[in-house]
C-alpha cells in the first residue's frame, strides 16, 4: 500500500531560493512582485496591530454648579509632555499648544445673549397671557397675581418692569369688586363656614394681599427727589405715579386708598413742576369734582393740610387752586369758619344753652316698633350703599373747616407767593364764611391792600432809579380779589340778617377801587388771562424756540400767582357789587355819579371788548338809577357849583356834578361799530328818564 499522505505545512517566510531569481518560467512574475514594493503600506499594517493602551487617570476634581442650575464636570489638565510614538509627536504637539477654555468661559458660551427687543416681545406675550387668564376667572387663577409681581421684583430690564406695573394696574381695575374687603381676624378664620364662602374668602384675602404688595411697589418706585437721577428711575417713577392716579380714579372706594393719596400728596409737595406734578394735580381736581359722599375729599384735604403745615407752606400755588374744585361750593349751604360750622337743623339755643325739646309720648309697643323700623332702614341703606344727606353734610363741613384753616393761616402769615391763590379761594367761598369771622377777615384784607400799595410804590421808585426790580406778585389782581371778597361776604348772607346784625364799613374798598380805575384802564394785560399767555417769549429767558420752558412741563401756568379770571372780569364784578347790589343798601347819588363819570372816561382807553362790557354795565346802572345820574348828561337839571376834580382820590371830593359826560360824544365816533351803537343806546336810555 502506498504510504499515508503527509500534512501540508505553512511557510512563514520565503526561502532563499524564492527570493533569488530563478531561471524559470516564473521569472517574469517575480519581477512584477518586486516592482510593486513601492506600493506597500507597512506603517498602516503596523498601526493596525493591537497595542497596550494607557489607563485613564482617575478624576479628582468635584463638579461645579453654574448660575443657571446646571452641573458641569471639570476636566483634569493634561500634562505638558506626553509619551507618544514618533509618528504622533507632531499632532500631539499641536493639540497641546491650544489652551482649553475654562469652565466659566464654557458656561458663557453655552448661554446665548437674547436681544432686548426679543425680551420685551416675550414679556409682552407672557403678561398678556397672564392678564387674560386672570380676567377670565380670577378665583381659579389667583396665583397669577404673584407671577405679575415677580416680574417687577426680580432683576429684569426697566422696560419690562414698566410693562408689568401697567399690566397690574389694568388687571386690578378690572377685578377689584365694588365693595371694600375687610381683613379677616383670627376669630373669623376659626368660624365654620360653607365651602363656597370659604372659597370666596380665600380669593378676597389673596386679592387683598396682592393689591397690598402692588401698592408697596408703587410707593417705593414713586419716591425720588433728585433731579439728576437716571432716566430709568425717572421713567419708573412716572409709570408708578400714573398707575396710582388711574387706580384712584377707577376704584376710590377700595382698600389702601390712603396710601395712593399719599403718593399724590408727596409729589405735590415738591416745587419742581414736571409731568408727574401736573398729572397728580389734575387727578386731585378730578377726585374733588367727582366725589359724591365727600369721604375721599375729606381724606385728601386732610393729607394736603398736614403736608402744607409740615412744609411751612413752601409749595406751589397751584396746589391751593385744587380746593376750588370741591363740590361743597355748590352743594353745601351752611356757614362755617376754621373752628365750627353752623348747621341749619341745629338744636335751638338761648344764650349759648340748648333748649329742652318736649318729647312725644309713645307706648312701649310703639317704641319697640320704631326701634325695629330704624334698624331695618339702616340695613337697607347699607345694602343699597346709599349716602345719607347727614353723612355728606358732616364730611363737607369738616372739609370746609380744614380749607378755611389753611386760607386763614396763610392770610395771617402773609406768604407772598400764595396770597393770590388764597384770595381767589376766599372770593369763591365767601358765601360760606360765618358772620362771626367777618370783622377779622375784613381787617386782614385792609392790611393786605395797604401792604400791596406800599410794595407798588417801592417798585415804582426802583424803576425810576433804573435799578432792576422783578415783581413777583400781581398786585392789581390781588387788590381786585380783596374787594370782591369783601363784598361777597355780604352778598352770600341772608339780606334780613345782614341788615339787622351786620354793621360793616366797606368805604375803604370803595375808595381804593375808585382810585384804581384810571391805572386799570391803561393796563395792557387787562384782557389777558395769566393762565395762558398770548405774547411771544422773552428771547433772553430759558425757553426754547417754540416758547416752551425747558425746565418745566407746566406750559400753561407761568409765574403769575392767580390763574383764573381776567382783570376786566374782576373789575366788572367789583363794580356790580358797588353800584347794583342791594345787599349793603342803596348807593348814594354822589357815588353813582362819580363812578359813572370815571367809567365813561375809562371806556375811551379800554380795548373794544372791554369798552363794550363797560358800556353794558353803564346801561344797567342807567336802567336802575337813571334819575340819579341823569344830571351828568342834562346840565339844565344839575344843581352844583365849583370845579370838577377828575383826579380826586375820594369820590365825595371830586365834585362830580360840576362836570359833564363829554366822553359820550367821542364814543359815538369810536372805530368799532358795536361801541358806537352801545354809546348811542346809553344816551337814548338816559334821555328817556323823566
Amino acid at each position: 500500500m502506498a504510504s499515508g499522505r503527509a500534512s501540508k505545512r505553512r511557510r512563514l517566510s520565503p526561502s532563499d531560493d524564492e527570493l533569488s531569481p530563478a531561471p524559470t518560467s516564473n521569472g517574469a512574475s517575480m519581477k512584477d512582485f518586486y516592482s510593486r514594493a513601492t506600493e506597500w503600506d507597512l506603517e498602516q499594517d503596523y498601526e493596525r496591530l493591537p497595542r497596550k493602551l494607557k489607563k485613564d487617570k482617575e478624576k479628582t476634581r468635584l463638579p461645579i454648579k453654574t448660575a443657571d442650575g446646571t452641573i458641569h464636570h471639570v476636566e483634569e489638565p493634561k500634562a505638558a509632555e506626553e509619551e507618544s510614538d514618533s509618528f504622533l509627536d507632531t499632532d500631539s504637539g499641536e493639540e497641546d499648544a491650544v489652551e482649553e477654555p475654562t469652565a466659566e468661559e464654557q458656561v458663557q458660551e453655552e448661554a446665548p445673549k437674547v436681544p432686548l427687543k426679543v425680551q420685551v416681545i416675550e414679556a409682552k406675550e407672557e403678561l398678556a397671557r397672564i392678564a387674560m387668564l386672570i380676567n377670565e376667572d380670577p378665583e381659579e387663577h389667583v396665583g397669577s397675581f404673584k407671577k405679575l409681581a415677580d416680574m417687577v421684583d426680580k432683576d429684569t430690564h426697566p422696560a419690562i418692569k414698566k410693562l408689568a406695573l401697567a399690566t397690574q394696574a389694568a388687571v386690578f381695575r378690572d377685578v377689584i369688586p365694588g365693595y371694600r374687603i375687610r381683613p379677616l381676624s383670627e376669630e373669623d378664620m376659626k368660624t365654620k363656614v360653607s365651602k363656597e364662602v370659604r372659597k370666596l374668602r380665600n380669593y378676597e384675602q389673596s386679592l387683598l394681599s396682592a393689591y397690598r404688595h402692588y401698592i408697596q411697589q408703587l410707593t417705593s418706585f414713586s419716591k425720588g427727589t433728585k433731579q439728576d437721577q437716571d432716566k430709568d428711575e425717572a421713567g419708573m417713577r412716572t409709570v408708578a405715579v400714573n398707575c396710582a392716579c388711574s387706580l384712584l380714579l377707577a376704584v376710590p372706594h377700595f382698600n389702601f386708598r390712603t396710601e395712593l393719596l399719599k403718593i399724590l400728596v408727596n409729589r405735590l409737595s415738591k416745587k419742581r413742576i414736571d409731568a408727574d406734578f401736573v398729572k397728580c394735580r389734575e387727578t386731585m381736581e378730578e377726585i374733588f369734582s367727582k366725589d359724591d359722599d365727600g369721604i375721599v375729599s375729606l381724606e385728601a384735604v386732610s393729607l394736603l393740610s398736614k403736608m402744607m403745615k409740615a412744609k411751612e407752606f413752601r409749595i406751589h400755588q397751584s396746589v391751593l387752586d385744587t380746593f376750588l374744585h370741591l363740590r361743597l361750593l355748590s352743594e353745601f349751604s351752611s356757614k362755617g369758619s376754621k373752628d365750627k360750622v353752623d348747621r341749619q337743623n341745629d338744636v335751638p339755643t338761648f344764650r349759648g344753652k340748648k333748649l329742652k325739646v318736649k318729647k312725644e309720648f309713645r307706648t312701649k309697643k310703639e317704641r319697640k316698633l320704631e326701634k325695629e323700623r330704624k334698624a331695618v332702614e339702616k340695613d337697607m341703606k347699607e345694602a343699597d350703599a346709599l349716602v345719607s344727606h347727614e353723612a355728606r353734610d358732616k364730611n363737607q363741613a369738616e372739609t370746609l373747616k380744614i380749607v378755611f384753616g389753611i386760607y386763614f393761616r396763610i392770610l395771617k402769615q402773609r406768604i407772598p407767593h400764595l396770597m393770590g391763590a388764597v384770595l381767589e379761594g376766599l372770593a369763591k367761598y365767601a358765601h360760606l364764611i360765618n358772620q362771626d369771622f367777618f370783622g377779622d377777615l375784613l381787617e386782614a384784607l385792609r392790611d393786605l391792600i395797604t401792604q400791596l400799595e406800599a410794595e407798588e410804590s417801592i417798585e415804582e421808585d426802583a424803576e425810576d432809579e433804573e435799578s432792576p426790580a422783578t415783581a413777583t406778585r400781581n398786585s392789581a389782581r390781588e387788590v381786585l380779589l380783596c374787594t370782591i371778597t369783601a363784598f361777597a361776604l355780604l352778598e352770600g348772607q341772608d339780606v334780613s340778617k345782614a341788615a339787622s346784625s351786620l354793621h360793616l364799613d366797606l368805604s375803604f374798598f370803595i375808595t381804593h377801587l375808585y382810585r384804581a380805575l384810571y391805572p386799570l384802564s391803561v393796563n395792557p394785560d387787562i384782557e389777558f388771562n395769566p393762565e395762558k399767555s398770548l405774547r411771544l417769549p422773552d428771547p433772553n429767558s430759558s425757553q426754547d424756540g417754540d416758547g416752551k420752558d425747558n425746565d418745566t412741563v407746566d406750559r400753561s401756568r407761568p409765574k403769575s400767582k392767580v390763574n383764573f379770571q381776567t382783570p376786566m372780569v374782576l373789575l366788572l364784578r367789583c363794580l356790580q357789587s358797588i353800584l347794583l347790589a342791594r345787599t349793603h343798601g342803596v348807593p348814594p347819588p354822589i357815588r353813582l355819579a362819580g363812578f359813572s363819570k370815571r367809567l365813561m372816561t375809562t371806556a375811551l382807553q379800554l380795548p373794544e371788548k372791554s369798552s363794550l362790557a363797560m358800556l353794558s354795565l353803564m346801561g344797567r346802572v342807567a336802567k336802575q338809577h337813571g334819575r340819579k345820574i341823569a344830571p351828568l348828561w342834562h346840565t339844565e337839571e344839575r344843581k352844583g357849583d365849583g370845579v370838577f376834580n377828575p383826579f380826586a382820590t375820594d369820590v365825595e371830593q371830586s365834585n362830580v356834578f360840576a362836570g359833564t359826560v363829554w366822553e359820550g360824544e367821542l364814543l359815538r365816533l369810536h372805530y368799532c361799530p358795536q361801541v358806537r351803537d352801545a354809546a348811542a343806546e346809553l344816551e337814548k336810555m338816559i334821555a328817556s328818564v323823566k
